[in-house]
């Protein structure tokens, strides 16, 4: 069960790596009324949090592989 939790870890953290503007609009997007887009700083920590759900799942799926 926790390997799938893993993969979902880095299935969502490859989508906020490479995809934040879309992750912008599908989170936060529908709360403005104008189509402005994202802040840099935004992206940035997209990006990150991204990062840290890939090591996550990264190591999750590790742990299933040695164990």
């Amino acid at each position: 069960m926790y390997v799938l939790l893993s993969f979902l870890l880095i299935c969502v953290g490859l989508f906020m790596l490479l995809k934040p503007e879309i992750f912008y609009e599908l989170t936060e997007g529908w709360k403005n009324r104008s189509s402005g887009s994202p802040s840099r700083s935004y992206l940035l920590s997209t990006r990150f949090g991204g990062v840290m759900m890939l090591l996550a799942g990264g190591m999750g799926v590790a742990v299933w592989l040695l164990g």
